[in-house]
């Protein structure tokens, strides 16, 4: 196998000054809400009753009705004391961890705002119907919020992409494989056990993983390193697992780094590696930590590509999606990443209410094309942390399975035809 280290030290690609993802917004408020988790249980309580007396004042206020008021503050509360109970028993359950204050605070505002809302939407309504649309906007709340904590974040599935390439000889078999991204691990759950299982299902002939393997509520934890060990110490190919790095805040380079020290893995930090599966099939895998900084991560990229050989179809691992106008500019075959979860929490018709991404909503996941580079974002498998919301929503996590075929647009076609008379 050959292999090459490319790194320069030089001004130009030395790691940006400021850490573009905790400098976001979206950032600043995930820390912003965690402060929350500071909070005693009794001031959690006060400020919900005055959310709640809110709430009620501004039914009365619009309706003029002491019993409707007082039936508002009761269905109210009921369901924020149903969030409370459901978020207090995630860890219980060992499902999903970390403080409930930054959580339900959020739940609370969203159940706060629905109601104002639904108040004034009501208004010309009999009371009676008004108070039955609440509750009811407020029990479909409480089952989507069930549905994406307790449900859908352990739906784990595998995925498949067929990608062809003029770059492997025709009449031998395809390459399978493995992409795995976004592990986020806290504690050992159902959701790593389903990994494992998976991995012995795929069969696949190589295993490459695109980073953030903690959470970032346990990025400094000992017992989650040793997690993210212990998982990885059980993954294996034929050709070997290869793996890179997440987001700096997630995969702290300190703490997540020395977890490969005494793994068979290598870390892909600006390198590639040309894989020999034999019978003339070759993969070069270009492995780049991921700053978000574009260009940065921009000029690295373009160093590493003029180093690396191109008589194989090219894989490059990297985080995000962030480097595919990049990827394709440069000729790469394949780009596999992760990092958006998907959006992790989606709605109907609109898609993403965010993506984390510095492109935004232009990559978010499945398979994209651009010249003869496919990419294929990952919704990815754990959860990110902080505040960020503990739930998916039309966003299960997922592997993916690469197979990597022989043959130019081509043989595609002709498959596809195949296909259609079958």
């Amino acid at each position: 196998m050959r292999e090459s280290t490319v790194m320069k030290e030089s001004d130009e690609i030395r790691d940006p000054n400021v850490d573009v993802l905790t400098e976001s917004g979206l950032h600043k408020v995930m820390v912003a809400f965690q402060t929350l988790s500071e909070w005693p249980t009794v001031l959690m309580i006060v400020v919900g009753l005055f959310l709640t007396a809110f709430v009620s004042g501004t039914w009365w206020f619009m309706r003029f009705s002491p019993r409707l008021a007082v039936a508002v503050f009761a269905v109210t509360a009921v369901f924020m004391l149903t969030d409370a109970f459901m978020l207090i028993r995630l860890p219980k359950k060992q499902l999903s961890f970390g403080p409930w204050q930054p959580q339900l605070a959020a739940l609370t505002l969203l159940r706060v705002f629905a109601a104002v809302v639904l108040a004034g939407i009501t208004y010309v309504l009999p009371n009676r119907v008004g108070l039955a649309l609440l509750v009811a906007a407020q029990f479909a709340g409480t089952a989507v919020f069930y549905y994406g904590a307790y449900v859908e974040p352990f739906q784990l599935t595998m995925s498949e992409l067929l990608v062809f390439t003029d770059r492997l000889p025709v009449g031998f078999p395809p390459i399978r494989i493995l992409h795995i991204t976004d592990l986020h691990i806290e504690r050992w759950t159902q959701r790593e056990d389903e990994v494992l299982r998976i991995v012995e299902e795929a069969n696949a002939d190589l295993i490459v993983i695109s980073g953030d393997y903690v959470n970032l509520s346990y990025n400094r934890d000992p017992e989650t390193q040793k997690l993210v060990h212990k998982l990885l110490s059980r993954l294996s190919a034929p050709h070997g697992v290869y793996a890179t790095l997440g987001s700096p805040p997630v995969d702290l380079r300190e703490t997540v780094v020395p977890i490969f020290d005494e793994l068979d893995i290598p870390l892909m930090r600006h390198h590639w590696h040309e894989v020999d599966f034999g019978d003339g099939r070759k993969l070069v895998l270009l492995g780049m930590d991921c700053t978000h900084h574009i260009e940065t991560d921009e000029t690295r990229l373009a160093h590493l590509m003029s180093s690396a050989p191109n008589h194989a179809p090219q894989l490059l691992i990297y985080h995000s999606p962030e480097m595919m106008p990049q990827a394709a500019a440069q000729g790469i075959d394949l780009y596999l990443c992760g990092h958006t979860h998907g959006g992790q929490v989606r709605l109907p018709i609109i898609g993403p209410i965010l993506t984390s991404s510095q492109l935004g909503r232009r990559y978010v996941m499945g398979h994209y094309r651009l010249g003869r580079t496919h990419l294929y974002v990952s919704r990815g498998i754990g959860l990110e942390g902080l505040s960020a919301p503990r739930v998916r929503f039309l966003s299960p996590p997922e592997m993916t399975l690469v197979i990597l075929m022989p043959g130019g647009e081509a043989t595609k076609a002709s498959l596809k035809a195949a296909a259609a008379m079958q």
